[in-house]
């Protein structure tokens, strides 16, 4: 452990008195370390709440052993979990075969749509997950994920009310702990563990990545402010999680708020580029970087790692370094791309597929015009491009023929995914594409680019930061020419 920063001092004095405390902590300045910190300063009994097992696991061999490190659906499956195990064990199934146990027989029309039973099996349990994401009681129709191509509100209530009755079903369903039609899964006896009301013994709880809490752990968390000191920690810049049920709970959670601004994964230069990044959103934060660790902006010939924004992007890069002849992995992606190529096959020979994105498309020829006409769905684009250029057998090959990463010459990830790893060497891909023109000029007669959206900072800030020596900014290279956000930074 290197010699604690005046931020990390002040930090461990903070909670010593007592106090809540909400620590942001930009990336790589040692957030797990100042954590194990804290708890070292005292004897009382601690939880330590991570954001997945391989963390919880990595800081159990850090904290003292007053501290309990676990995951929150560690704490809920001692707690209810456990009685459904039998469930958990089960088989899988296709969503369609739980839907007709369900009583979901027969398609639907919606304005001009036909809803399949399959469509409807997968919304139904889609709905049931979104709710135990969320801090609501019961299963209400704002939890029923929205369908590609039914947009009116009208047509989205439609849904909603065939949806309902059958989510129903599915939540007493689950309720069995012997025996039921729905497939038991992990985020079901959170859910139910939270609306238990549950008292964590703690006298106080770390809550790590804090920004990418669900609603319902957040709301089991503050509920212990009565009995036990809180403290969370995370990033609000590295809030990327939204699109699936996750929130920044950080920045107005009742407490004291202090940050680690001092980087001790890159130097200055990298820092600099994640200031770029943080100026375009409200983050309390800027970074330093080490001066003890070298680190250059520019060309990377042969990059441990290449960042992409989109699982298609992924497979774009994934098939171009395969042709080159590099051995590359890919980063917990390859089942998404084949299912995807799965759908694009089942629409190239004429039938209809069962992949949420995709159910609402009768052929292949109709998401080929929905991609390039339809402002919609313009980020099925690069799928469609690399479906018609290569088919989908060629994108199953490529996923069969990946690597192991301790084998691999080369790593590809999505942001998302990279997000807590670091790699030497990064090449951010070329699918982060610029704001567009704001329709106006500058004084030199050029278009002035939109500013950049706060979801696309954060995305760009966390691949940038993934980098410890050497950063290739490829498709975020346009960030040099972009106007600094008036009135921030």
């Amino acid at each position: 452990m290197h010699t604690p920063t005046d931020e990390q001092t002040h930090a461990v004095d903070t909670f010593r008195d007592g106090h809540h405390l909400v620590l942001q902590a930009g990336a790589g300045t040692g957030k797990t370390s100042t954590l194990a910190l804290l708890a070292a300063t005292t004897g009382r009994r601690g939880r330590y709440l991570a954001f997945n097992k391989d963390i919880a696991d990595a800081a159990a061999s850090r904290f003292p052993r007053s501290v309990q490190c676990r995951t929150a659906h560690a704490t809920a499956y001692a707690a209810v979990g456990h009685r459904f195990a039998r469930r958990l064990s089960s088989p899988r199934q296709p969503a369609w075969r739980i839907g007709h146990a369900l009583g979901i027989g027969s398609p639907v029309r919606i304005g001009d749509h036909e809803i399949s039973h399959r469509t409807l099996s997968h919304t139904v349990l889609r709905t049931v997950t979104r709710f135990c994401q969320s801090a609501d009681k019961t299963p209400a129709p704002h939890h029923v994920p929205a369908l590609r191509r039914l947009v009116t509100p009208n047509e989205r209530a439609q849904l909603a009310d065939v949806v309902m009755p059958f989510v129903g079903k599915a939540w007493k369903d689950l309720q069995d702990p012997e025996d039921g039609v729905v497939r038991f899964e992990h985020d079901h006896y959170l859910k139910m563990w939270a609306l238990t009301e549950p008292k964590i013994e703690a006298d106080f709880l770390l809550l790590d990545e804090a920004q990418d809490t669900n609603p319902v752990l957040e709301q089991v968390f503050a509920a212990q402010r009565g009995h036990a000191q809180l403290v969370m920690v995370g990033d609000s810049a590295q809030a990327i999680y939204g699109w699936r049920g996750a929130r920044d709970v950080m920045t107005g959670f009742d407490a004291t708020h202090l940050t680690l601004t001092c980087s001790f994964r890159f130097g200055p230069l990298l820092a600099e580029q994640a200031n770029r990044w943080l100026a375009f959103t409200d983050a309390p934060i800027r970074l330093t970087g080490s001066d003890t660790i070298p680190t250059k902006v520019g060309l990377v010939a042969s990059p441990d790692a290449v960042l992409c924004r989109t699982n298609i992007g992924a497979m774009t890069e994934v098939m171009r370094l395969l042709e080159a002849g590099r051995r590359v992995a890919l980063t917990r992606g390859g089942q998404t791309l084949i299912a995807l190529a799965l759908a694009a096959r089942d629409l190239k020979d004429g039938r209809r597929t069962s992949h949420p994105e995709l159910v609402l498309f009768a052929s292949w020829g109709e998401l080929q015009e929905y991609a390039e006409f339809d402002p919609a769905g313009r980020d099925l684009q690069p799928f469609v491009e690399l479906v018609d250029t290569h088919g989908p057998d060629a994108i199953i090959a490529a996923v069969d023929a990946l690597t192991d990463e301790d084998k691999a010459e080369v790593t590809v990830s999505t942001a998302h995914k990279a997000k807590g790893r670091e790699w030497p060497g990064v090449r951010i891909s070329d699918d982060f594409p610029p704001p567009p023109d704001s329709g106006q000029l500058d004084h030199n007669g050029c278009p002035i680019p939109e500013p950049v959206s706060e979801t696309d900072a954060r995305l760009a800030y966390v691949a940038v930061t993934r980098a410890r020596h050497q950063l290739d900014l490829g498709g975020l290279a346009w960030i040099e020419s972009q106007p600094a956000p008036a009135g921030r930074g």
